[in-house]
């Protein structure tokens, strides 16, 4: 027995309470259509419809094995509406909100576009709190911990942050052998956007808590880098933004066995029945690209257990409505 096909013909008969409706809108004869339910009723070991010469109506085994059936179906359709999706090439406007220091990204981003020139990219730079459905984002590139049932996230990689400073300025003020020495030293600190507090630095010390000098203080980490580069003091800064400055020399960590930290980047977008190709395909690309150690999709839920929002995981904390 077709058991798709039959399935398709018993809830056409049942919408329409007629074999002779229902085979037309499905191309067969009513006889054929009646064929078929009988076998299926066979099939199952119960009767599906009453039949009469006026009309057919259903038994209650068949209204419980309807609902059924019209879900099997509109899944049936879902898929097939979604594989058609794939089908098509990538393109239209992609809304993409990324923190303040997403300028350190755009060599994915723009890799990105020369790969996929039909895509267009909206790229919001915003360290604010967004709410990515009720603002009509496409997808959000964030760090830190979110929890909400209506994104999906997958893992980009992992992050650390770490103190770092130029040779200049180690030949001209020493190198810091303890934590307690950064107090005599010219320190670089980020300032988050949104809550104006200084971001604290990742410093292991079985003392109370340094006061650390201020020589100078931003609210992005581009400014902080070129700092560095220049000699004027020490930064603590995420190593995916300074890996090439640490692989030629041009910066050098500080006080590596005293400092401890560990951050995730996440892309997050809204939970859907269909993915858009121009979705699909930049969180494909960000996360192959953007930073090593990519996992695959998830919901965020019982299947991904995440802690709350309002932990500030590094220098671009997660700012997403929960």
């Amino acid at each position: 027995m077709d058991t798709f096909g039959t399935l398709k013909i018993f809830v056409h008969v049942a919408d329409a309470r007629s074999f002779t409706v229902a085979g037309r809108q499905l191309g067969l004869s009513s006889s054929a259509a009646g064929k078929a339910l009988t076998r299926l009723e066979e099939h199952l070991g119960v009767r599906l419809l009453h039949r009469s010469t006026r009309s057919v109506t259903l038994t209650p085994e068949g209204n419980c094995f309807l609902e059924r059936s019209r879900r099997i179906l509109g899944e049936f359709e879902a898929a097939e509406r979604e594989v058609a999706i794939t089908r098509q090439s990538p393109s239209g406007t992609l809304r993409v909100s990324l923190p303040l220091a997403g300028m350190l990204m755009m060599p994915a981003l723009s890799a990105f576009m020369l790969a996929y020139p039909e895509v267009e990219l909206d790229l919001d730079f915003t360290d604010r709190l967004v709410d990515v459905i009720d603002e009509g984002l496409d997808v959000v590139i964030r760090a830190g911990e979110v929890r909400d049932s209506r994104l999906m996230t997958r893992t980009l990689g992992q992050f650390r942050l770490m103190l770092v400073c130029s040779p200049r300025y180690v030949a001209r003020s020493g190198m810091p052998r303890q934590p307690a020495d950064l107090r005599h030293h010219a320190c670089l600190h980020h300032r988050y956007a949104t809550s104006g507090k200084l971001e604290p630095w990742p410093i292991k010390s079985s003392q109370n808590a340094i006061d650390l000098p201020r020589r100078a203080v931003a609210n992005t980490i581009e400014p902080l880098i070129d700092m560095a580069e220049r000699g004027l003091g020490i930064a603590c800064l995420p190593d995916f933004a300074i890996r090439d400055q640490l692989r030629t020399g041009l910066l050098t960590a500080v006080l590596e066995d005293h400092t401890r930290h560990e951050g995730t980047f996440r892309l997050l977008w809204p939970s859907s029945r269909y993915m858009s190709p121009k979705l699909r395909v930049f969180v494909d690309y960000m996360s192959e690209h953007l930073i090593a150690g990519s996992q695959s999709p998830s919901r965020t839920g019982p299947m991904d257990k995440m802690p709350s929002s309002s932990s500030n995981s590094g220098a671009f904390h997660v700012l997403t409505k929960t």
